[in-house]
């Protein structure tokens, strides 16, 4: 009777857990739908402008998304996400926002792609991108998961457009330690956490 209890027991586990997985992977595939129909209305609307409130993205959708931080870069919310959390993990909420800022501000402006993933991968066949994660040659499999459930987070309300733009419209950033030669073409805008951003004078992208 007791192995009968057990195996029942154990059954009912089984199932629990192939339930919540199956939660997830539905809120997952939800997430990666709203944040396409998100970032398509901020390449051709602007950041600045309010968020489609069919397509708001919430908190337990985001991170159920890529929730080990190692699935192809290849949707927004993970693209964004692991640009956040791999330029700017060691710093508080406003730095990581910053750089959430950027890439919002880069999505459908002159000059860049109008797709979150083509945003950050831009540059990267010269070798030469502004997000340099993507071009460092180390794996891009996240090392803390507390820190990117947070870049998650930051991610879903960039997406969803709210958040407050703490760059001033930045398009360029760099980190403190550098002073690329760059820059002194640029107006800067801010200075939050380890960087210092920057964008055009004329607002022109280049």
């Amino acid at each position: 009777m007791r192995c009968i209890r057990i195996g029942v027991c154990l059954a009912v586990v089984l199932l629990f857990g192939q339930a919540v997985a199956a939660d997830r992977v539905q809120q997952a595939e939800v997430a990666e739908s709203k944040a396409s129909t998100l970032e398509r209305s901020a390449a051709s609307e602007g950041a600045e402008e309010p968020a489609p409130r069919s397509a708001i993205i919430n908190r337990a959708e985001a991170q159920a998304v890529d929730p080990a931080g190692e699935e192809p870069l290849d949707d927004a919310i993970t693209c964004l996400a692991r640009t956040v959390y791999w330029e700017a993990k060691g710093e508080n909420a406003d730095g990581m926002e910053a750089i959430a800022n950027v890439v919002m501000n880069r999505l459908g402006h002159e000059g860049f792609p109008d797709t979150v993933c083509k945003v950050v991968r831009q540059g990267r066949e010269k070798g030469d991108c502004q997000f340099s994660w993507w071009c460092d040659g180390r794996p891009d499999d996240v090392e803390e998961e507390k820190r990117y459930a947070v870049a998650k987070e930051i991610a879903r309300k960039a997406l969803n457009r709210q958040l407050v733009d703490r760059t001033d419209g930045a398009l360029y950033f760099h980190h403190r330690k550098v002073s690329p030669e760059w820059a002194e073409k640029y107006a800067r805008t801010a200075e939050v956490g380890d960087h210092l951003f920057y964008k055009p004078r004329n607002d022109k992208a280049k």
